[in-house]
């Protein structure tokens, strides 16, 4: 019995090791490949399966209304648009670069996603993707997790307005910045040294 069930996680160890050999050699561990319908399929399962019980049935303690959708809103803009796009599509530079790519959180796999589920990835990140942790371990941190859950679940209503309003909120380039401090010294008459215009291109 014990020289049976010692031989059969041999064999599904020998297996398991086989299938990682074949998956690092066919993949390449390349990020610009798009996973596979099972792959991503696995993905998911074990992303909803690693989520602690208590975060997935955690109700949002924060309403969803106008200001909530507003702050959220806001902070997206800021910190996850440049991945997520502001429309949600995961249609940008670095989302598209991502391995697996930035999911479209307009669609079904993300809004069937409970809000407890939501507010864990927000907080903890998912290993092996590009998405990281942005608890801070404080109550306004958490506050303002939620708050992007409600705009998430707004994702699929967002108007051409609120569109415009966010691509002003969205970081500017750095190279932005830098041509604009050369204008306003410009402006102002003082003199912009060959070390400060070297620095700024």
């Amino acid at each position: 019995m014990l020289k049976g069930a010692l031989l059969s996680v041999l064999v599904l160890a020998v297996l398991g090791t086989a299938g990682a050999a074949v998956y690092l050699k066919t993949t390449g561990l390349s990020a610009r490949a798009a996973p596979g319908r099972v792959e991503a399929a696995v993905a998911r399962r074990a992303r909803a399966w690693a989520v602690p019980s208590e975060y997935r049935d955690k109700a949002n303690p924060i309403a969803v209304d106008a200001d909530s959708v507003q702050a959220g809103m806001a902070h997206y803009a800021d910190h996850c648009a440049s991945c997520h796009a502001n429309d949600g599509s995961g249609n940008t530079a670095l989302g598209r670069g991502l391995f697996p790519p930035a999911p479209d959180m307009r669609g079904r796999a993300t809004q069937a996603m409970s809000d407890g589920e939501l507010f864990y990835v927000i907080e903890h990140g998912v290993r092996f993707t590009g998405m990281p942790a942005w608890s801070t371990g404080t109550a306004a941190g958490e506050e303002t997790s939620w708050q992007l859950v409600n705009f998430v679940r707004h994702l699929p209503q967002l108007t051409p307005q609120q569109l415009e309003e966010m691509a002003g909120m969205n970081p500017r380039p750095p190279a932005d910045v830098r041509q604009e401090i050369r204008e306003e010294q410009f402006l102002a008459g003082d003199e912009v040294t060959p070390a400060a215009a070297a620095a700024a291109h």
